[in-house]
């Protein structure tokens, strides 16, 4: 987007924004450990996107705050400084650098880093949030989709299934923080969500199924754990999403206009 004020660090901008509640409650209730994974997250991020820029001129963006507050949440504790840099310069690098930077990627980096994270150092135990930190994703949904930079379908669609499956007891409440924190950093980004009306429902709803199925038959995984998996698998399926959207789309338009 380049149109009049609608740059690409607008869009940066005004999702931090989104974010702020979310972070300040994170950071305030996790005190100083918060704080070092925060400030380790970022001189990380920022390292690589300086090589970046001198390699290849790229750009940095402002989006690295947004993957670093992400990183740093939803990351294994205890992993130490050496294996959570490890994990995050595989993510930056693999999940957004090399595709051109914040804009042009496939995959969240923070959900390539932290998925990368959990399969490669297994033994660590996944946070867990504090409520207040996990209502504190209400006012960033609330916040994104009313400026239009988080898509409010992909939300919608995962909150309808999400309570139809709470309803028939088939996702345990313990699951509902994790998730809501994953779905409004990770599965509700812009960039590599859905991108039509109606496959951004699909989008939500795959999410919200794939923990569903996660939390009944993962045995000793913890929330945030399968939020994360249930993420990247749904990441993955985006774009064949938008497919099926079109080709719905196309159909109806041939069954109205002909064939022609």
């Amino acid at each position: 987007m380049t149109k009049g004020i609608w740059t690409r660090e607008t869009v940066v901008l005004m999702l931090l924004a989104a974010y702020l509640p979310l972070g300040v409650f994170w950071l305030w209730f996790g005190g100083a450990p918060a704080v070092q994974r925060m400030w380790l997250a970022l001189l990380v991020l920022i390292f690589w996107n300086l090589v970046f820029l001198l390699m290849r001129a790229q750009a940095m963006s402002l989006a690295l705050v947004i993957t670093g507050l992400a990183i740093a949440m939803l990351a294994p504790e205890g992993l130490g400084p050496f294996r959570l840099a490890l994990g995050i310069s595989f993510g930056v690098v693999m999940g957004e650098l090399v595709f051109g930077g914040w804009g042009r990627n496939v995959v969240h980096p923070a959900t390539v880093a932290v998925s990368f994270l959990g399969f490669g150092f297994p033994g660590f135990p996944w946070p867990d949030f504090l409520p207040p930190v996990a209502w504190a994703a209400v006012p960033a949904a609330l916040i994104g989709t009313t400026t239009g930079v988080l898509p409010g379908g992909v939300i919608a669609g995962a909150a309808v299934v999400a309570v139809g499956t709470s309803s028939l007891g088939l996702l345990p409440q313990a699951a509902l923080p994790a998730a809501g924190v994953v779905l409004v950093l990770l599965v509700a980004d812009p960039v590599t969500s859905a991108t039509t009306r109606f496959a951004r429902w699909l989008n939500g709803a795959l999410y919200a199924g794939f923990v569903t199925l996660f939390a009944a038959g993962w045995q000793g995984a913890a929330p945030a754990q399968y939020a994360v998996a249930a993420a990247l698998l749904t990441s993955l399926a985006a774009p064949l999403l938008d497919e099926v959207a079109l080709a719905l789309w196309y159909a109806r338009r041939r069954r109205r206009h002909g064939a022609h």
